[in-house]
């Protein structure tokens, strides 16, 4: 594995490519696709291959390139494939126009920025440290992008992060500015987390600080021992290309080892330094961020990139190796995203849609085969119908809650035994166990799934004015004597007060059951979501008719006690429940009522209970 890490990395080179390098069309053909293409990487033993073509094949017409650039490029050249490969991407290249990202030229820094990086540097003059600070990964890409980002990770090339927070901090102690806590994130092999990072705040904004590192794997171990490396090696170690880039504090410069950092962000491609199953291998939650940085840019997957995610080795491997809180984070950074629906795209392309989301042994009923794809069906509904009614706004929260609820519908009904022989919704288990994920976010997902079915009964009651019959009878309640007409309110009403501010999402994830989206219909998609939303918006808008809107935030008229005293009880319980829950909905089919006529119906209620006794 080492012989074959060094043969990626620059600076490698056989006898074979000194040979060919020799060669004056050869060189001319690989000066060319280095200024073209990009740096090409090296291979081991490239094939023997004599040219003798004329400069003008390279230069296809119009183009404006002088020819002395051409013939000076950078001094570091690498060799890749045959060059009669080269040769023909030189030329398909050159002829398009490829560049589909616009991304910057430089990177311009916040007055925040300026002032912590002036910070830095100042320790390092103090000090007089021979330290080359840069700034890492994602901070670059964003920036490179124009897009404004707080999430600052120092590299450091010949010391630890937590050493360099103590420079820091003896400096602001000399300088006679408070010093800053510093906190410690321990490295974690086993579960692939390899480095120690240190954060500290300055001027407001939290840093992270790690140092350079390179890794040696074991033939017999896929936990590496860890070293101080170059940037270099560092850039190649990275998850993906376009997470490769460095910003040199010290040079105010961007630096791109790889090579293919810039042209990749400038490309849209997710492409991994090294060769993607082993990178995978090394550390198995990379697939997942590539599948996010993929859905948040909207960039292309590599092929290979593709294939090695999808492999029965990488697979087992994001399963057994790491942990899943760290699948839980990176999936809910997904769902939170600007492209949910991509992500879970990628996952199920992927075949990972149940490693990701695993189950329980012994679900009951049975998942069918195609589950996970109608998952993403539902999924992909609910998220248009977010993005086309205009009256719904939804926060982050109730928007990344409302996307798993409809993620999960078709699990609604799907239960399991746990340890203690409890039947629970297996959307429980994906959310605490497999997800790690806080256990009110299962609880409220639950709570949406059991509205939605209600939700669905009343859609005939609102939208043709039916009798409620059906619908009280689906609720498996029976409300108290008031008129029919009062009747509808009562069941949107005691709906409403156990979803509270999630109905709007309960109310959407139910139009995705009327009609189903599993179902088969001669009309179209966009008559579909055109259905839904005229859906969505007639109960809106009758739940704004009724006065429903908050009707969670309305107070008992009658409390515990003065129930107590009515019905001549020395104690509460499940009757006083009871009749709480009967003076609610009395409330709701009387809006404008008092306390006083909420007292005397009380009293008539209680007495024909009596005498029916």
């Amino acid at each position: 594995r080492k012989t074959k890490r060094r043969a990626l990395l620059p600076g490698f080179q056989t006898q074979r490519d000194e040979a060919l390098m020799k060669q004056g069309t050869m060189k001319v053909a690989l000066r060319a696709y280095a200024l073209f293409v990009g740096k090409p990487k090296f291979c081991v033993t490239p094939p023997k291959l004599r040219l003798h073509l004329p400069l003008t094949f390279l230069l296809p017409i119009p183009i404006t390139v002088k020819l002395a650039t051409i013939l000076n490029p950078p001094k570091t050249l690498r060799c890749g494939p045959s060059p009669s490969h080269f040769l023909t991407r030189c030329r398909a290249t050159m002829a398009t126009d490829a560049l589909t990202v616009h991304v910057k030229d430089k990177i311009d820094l916040t007055d925040k920025e300026t002032r912590i990086f002036n910070r830095l540097k100042e320790v390092l003059r103090h000090f007089n440290l021979n330290t080359q600070l840069r700034v890492a990964g994602g901070w670059v890409r964003d920036k490179l992008l124009g897009k404004d980002c707080y999430d600052i990770d120092i590299a450091i090339d010949n010391m630890l992060g937590r050493e360099f927070c103590e420079k820091i901090n003896e400096y602001l102690s000399k300088s006679g500015e408070d010093i800053q806590g510093v906190g410690v994130i321990q490295s974690n092999p086993d579960q692939s987390k390899h480095l120690e990072t240190a954060r500290m705040r300055l001027f407001d904004l939290w840093i992270d600080f790690v140092n350079l590192r390179a890794e040696d794997y074991a033939e017999n171990s896929r936990i590496p021992t860890m070293r101080f490396g170059t940037a270099e090696e560092d850039a190649y170690r990275r998850d993906l290309t376009i997470n490769s880039l460095f910003y040199n504090i010290n040079t105010d410069s961007i630096e791109d080892f790889t090579g293919r950092g810039i042209a990749d962000l400038k490309s849209g491609k997710i492409v991994t330094p090294l060769p993607p199953k082993e990178t995978f291998l090394d550390d198995p939650l990379r697939v997942l961020r590539a599948i996010r940085f993929g859905a948040r840019f909207s960039f292309v997957l590599d092929e290979a990139l593709k294939e090695a995610a999808a492999s029965d080795e990488v697979r087992a491997a994001i399963a057994d190796k790491i942990s899943r809180e760290r699948i839980g984070h990176e999936v809910d950074l997904m769902m939170g995203g600007n492209q949910p629906v991509k992500a879970v795209t990628y996952i199920c392309d992927l075949v990972l849609f149940w490693v990701v989301f695993g189950l329980p042994p012994n679900v009951d009923p049975p998942i069918p085969e195609a589950c996970d794809r109608l998952c993403l069906g539902y999924m992909e509904v609910a998220w248009s119908l977010i993005q086309s009614i205009e009256s719904l706004t939804l926060n982050d929260e109730p928007r990344r809650l409302c996307l798993y609820a409809a993620l999960f519908l078709p699990l609604r009904s799907t239960i399991y035994e746990d340890n203690k022989n409890r039947k629970v919704p297996v959307v429980d288990y994906i959310f605490r166990s497999s997800l790690k994920l806080k256990a009110k976010d299962a609880e409220t997902v639950i709570s949406i799934h059991r509205v939605t079915e209600k939700f669905v009964s009343l859609f005939p009651c609102i939208m043709s004015e039916e009798d409620v019959q059906s619908a009280e009878a689906h609720c498996k309640h029976v409300l108290i004597d008031v008129p029919e007409s009062s009747k509808l309110r009562i069941l949107i009403g005691l709906l409403l007060r156990e979803i509270k501010d999630f109905w709007r999402v309960a109310l959407l994830v139910s139009t995705l059951l009327h009609p189903d989206v599993s179902e088969h219909e001669s009309s179209g998609k966009d008559i579909q979501l055109e259905k839904r939303r005229k859906t969505f918006k007639l109960v809106e808008d009758m739940i704004s008719k009724l006065g429903l809107e908050n009707v969670w935030e309305t107070k008992p008229l009658v409390n515990g006690q003065e129930i107590m005293k009515v019905l001549n009880l020395q104690r509460g319980g499940p009757i006083v429940r009871e009749w709480q829950q009967k003076i609610m909905e009395w409330q709701l089919a009387h809006p404008a009522a008092t306390t006083d006529e909420c007292l005397e119906w009380l009293r008539e209620a209680s007495a024909k209970r009596v005498k029916m006794v």
